[in-house]
């Protein structure tokens, strides 16, 4: 009875947040190549495995700092609070326990407003047994280990409601008051273990850059109309009207789609483009880059060299630096991709190989570019 009840609890939570996270996207938030959060929530603990004849769940606190070195990757710093009891025969022991566990995180899909991961780690343990029949007003110090799963749901920029489902195996066979002879933890031996089931907040106070790694090709939905529309009504010479189907059909009919027998020569990646003086990657070349890195992927064989070009303002020691930065950028994206970063090399060209004139503003703009070598 008190299982399902446990049952019932965590699927009326994951309701919650799952409605939460549905009726409230987050459209302002991105994700960071790394970054830092604060944690805080209630515990749900219970002992599962224990030679107590009859168990009771307790209640507890939970805070969290966290450091998140990838999009995928983190390391959390858990400290916590929790209150267990059950009977021996007719008398109940109460367990107030006091931890600090050094978790490994793992996000399987960073990208999703409901973001699940996994846990494991090892933590310090000290807790007060009362009413035991052998440790009365005794504290102990210990360590665990630790494995769990949860869920990260986005309700607004970054801030999340957190769900975890955790698994904590004490080194002590008479953390529940009783000593155990025989059985015992999950693993084995004759240890004692609880879960814990949280729910809690999540607030990511600091971020580094943002990640390309949730920017996903989707063709001509990521075409910038309204940048299209500015250029045609610049240079129109009398009144047009914008055919945007027409457009559409335009990038479709342009996307190519490469044979095995076609991949190796130079592309040059036309749209990838960059402002003046900078190495960062701009919006309208993210799809174009998404596109080659799908062709890359199913031709796991091939090799590049991205080469990075510049107008030619400045000096040619600085251009031949600034190409390189922007090549960088670019391997950077591939990676993120899913790319091995093996198969690519990069190469500064500086203003070397002008594709237009560098006399004219859109010309200079052609020429800071990028290339791939492919072989």
């Amino acid at each position: 009875m008190k299982k399902t009840k446990l049952i019932l609890i965590a699927i009326v939570f994951l309701m919650f947040g799952s409605t939460f996270a549905q009726d409230n996207p987050v459209n302002e938030d991105w994700l960071a190549k790394s970054s830092w959060a604060f944690g805080f929530g209630i515990d749900y603990p219970r002992y599962i495995s224990t030679n107590l004849t009859d168990n009771y769940s307790g209640v507890g606190g939970l805070l969290s700092i966290q450091r998140n070195f990838t999009e995928h990757v983190g390391l959390r710093l858990l400290g916590g609070y929790n209150y267990l009891a059950g009977n021996i025969g007719s008398v109940r022991i109460k367990n107030s326990v006091i931890s600090g566990d050094l978790d490994l995180m793992y996000y399987l899909v960073p990208c999703e407003a409901i973001s699940p991961y996994l846990t494991v780690g090892v933590g310090g343990v000290y807790y007060k047994l009362k009413n035991s029949p052998e440790f009365n007003n005794n504290s102990y110090s210990t360590y665990s280990m630790n494995v769990g799963f949860g869920a990260e749901w986005s309700v607004a920029p970054d801030w999340k409601i957190t769900t975890e489902l955790g698994y904590h195996e004490v080194a002590q066979s008479y953390f529940d008051g009783v000593r155990n002879t025989v059985g015992g933890g999950i693993l084995g031996g004759t240890t004692d273990s609880y879960m814990t089931f949280s729910l809690g907040g999540l607030y990511y106070f600091g971020k580094g850059e943002k990640s390309h790694y949730c920017d996903l090709y989707n063709g001509v939905d990521q075409v910038d109309y309204a940048k299209i529309e500015d250029i045609v009504k610049k240079y129109q010479t009398q009144p047009t009207e914008v055919d945007y189907n027409r457009i559409a059909d335009i990038v479709k009919n342009n996307t190519p789609k490469v044979a095995p027998s076609t991949v190796e020569g130079k592309w040059v990646l036309i749209g990838v483009n960059f402002d003046f003086n900078k190495a960062s990657l701009r919006p309208e070349s993210l799809p174009i880059l998404s596109n080659a890195a799908e062709i890359l992927l199913t031709h796991p064989d091939v090799n590049v060299e991205i080469a990075g070009y510049t107008d030619n303002i400045g000096s040619e020691k600085y251009n031949k630096k600034l190409s390189l930065e922007r090549a960088n950028a670019v391997k950077e994206f591939m990676v993120a991709k899913g790319v091995a970063a093996n198969r690519m090399t990069t190469v500064g060209m500086g203003e070397s190989d002008p594709v237009a004139s560098n006399k004219t503003a859109e010309g200079r703009m052609l020429n800071r570019r990028i290339e791939f070598k492919v072989k």
